[in-house]
């Protein structure tokens, strides 16, 4: 099976379940005929699929070098600040889940962030607050 056959099954179990669990990952290594080690490899290799549980939202900082020099600390600051999480953690009421992610591929536009599928460019922190305020 080809590579981009993997990623794109591994595409709808995230999009389905919000995360790529392991019992998921085997149950597919099985119907490809692929070790579930490199299945497992793919799932965590790409920065848009987990293999944990996320927030119902889930929102990607951009930390390349393009969106820091345009103001990215401040960005990131005022997002730490609004959910109320640090990189890598999940609200406790399972709404939010901050992320930092390599280049998002608008580095024209940065700093940028992602909310779900949706990118945003020229984010400043009052927009930030809009932006997350629209996710409610």
């Amino acid at each position: 099976m080809a590579n981009k056959d993997l990623v794109a099954r591994l595409t709808d179990i995230n999009k389905r379940i919000g995360y790529i669990p392991r019992g998921e990952v085997e149950k597919l290594a099985k119907e490809l005929c692929l070790p579930a080690a490199k299945v497992f490899g793919a799932a965590t290799f790409y920065s848009l699929f987990s293999t944990r549980p996320r927030g119902a939202h889930v929102v990607r900082f951009c930390q390349d070098a393009p969106c820091h020099v345009a103001g990215g600390r401040a960005v990131l600051d005022a997002i730490r600040t609004t959910l109320g999480l640090e990189p890598g953690q999940t609200s406790p009421d399972g709404r939010w889940t901050f992320e930092m992610t390599s280049c998002i591929g608008v580095c024209g536009v940065g700093p940028v962030i992602m909310v779900d599928d949706d990118v945003f460019g020229n984010v400043n922190p009052e927009r930030v607050r809009e932006i997350l305020k629209n996710k409610n």
